[in-house]
């Protein structure tokens, strides 16, 4: 039974969410139900296409990119797959008709990282940022408006600024990582080896002023999406917070991380104002 083999993909999905991420994960259980899996299952493709970059050193990666890239388009072209992850990601991009070129600018952008170190101009720098991560908030996007383009082109630019966000304060909270294990450095014109406090002011005021745009689409999302939306950027602002406050000589030899009774305060802080209509 097709349904069966599609709860299976289904609970694949939710699984990685959970195993990967306890802070996106609780976000998403704030959504309404009726959009939770989709989400799930946006997560689940984005989060085994990022693995095989970031993770999978001692394998050739390149070569399961490219398989991994033709099972997606196999998946998309005949609305089925037997990997599990892309066979519930396939069925919410039917579902509701997400655009075949944000998947496509998203994969082109994993693709950077199996070769490109270092990000010298903001052109490719900000190209880089959009496939990453803002067609992720537009994909979402999608699901969250059910297919109203109106209310889509209306909230566009607000969900591209807070996936832009999001994956700057992972930049800022992940510069050891990427710098010393994967040899990576994202933002241009900044030199890890003498991160200075005007270079590091000048990444959080950027990063604020995407939350700030960010906020204001929040406010207007749908009611299913909305709770569950602010939660995670409360998360992440309250991360960012930390990543202000903290040296640059630190910034280089730890990872920052929001421990977890903080996370549940922020999710009761969040739910206060949600009740409240303060946001």
């Amino acid at each position: 039974m097709k349904a069966l083999f599609d709860n299976v993909s289904n609970y694949c999905s939710k699984r990685v969410t959970e195993s990967y991420s306890t802070s996106f994960s609780l976000a998403v259980k704030m959504l309404a139900p009726s959009i939770r899996q989709d989400i799930h299952n946006i997560y689940g493709f984005v989060r085994f296409a990022d693995e095989i970059v970031d993770t999978f050193h001692d394998y050739p990666k390149e070569i399961l990119f490219n398989n991994f890239e033709k099972e997606l388009e196999n998946a998309l072209t005949y609305k089925i797959s037997l990997n599990p992850i892309l066979n519930s990601f396939q069925h919410t991009v039917q579902k509701y008709q997400i655009d075949k070129k944000l998947i496509s600018a998203f994969m082109y952008s994993m693709r950077l990282d199996l070769h490109k170190k270092n990000y010298e101009n903001l052109e490719d720098y900000k190209e880089y940022i959009y496939g990453s991560a803002d067609v992720v908030g537009l994909m979402c996007l999608q699901v969250f408006v059910k297919g109203n383009k109106h209310k889509y082109d209306e909230l566009k630019d607000h969900a591209m600024a807070l996936g832009s966000a999001f994956q700057k304060v992972n930049f800022l909270r992940d510069l050891k990582a990427d710098y010393e294990n994967l040899e990576r450095s994202y933002f241009p014109h900044i030199d890890f080896e003498n991160l200075s406090d005007a270079s590091k002011t000048a990444i959080v005021q950027e990063i604020e002023a995407d939350f700030n745009k960010a906020y204001l689409g929040i406010k207007k999302l749908p009611i299913e999406a909305k709770f569950g939306v602010y939660t995670a950027y409360k998360y992440y602002s309250k991360l960012l917070v930390k990543l202000k406050n903290t040296p640059p000589l630190e910034l280089k030899n730890a990872r920052i991380r929001v421990p977890n009774y903080q996370k549940f305060g922020v999710l009761a802080q969040s739910y206060v104002n949600y009740r409240l209509n303060l946001l």
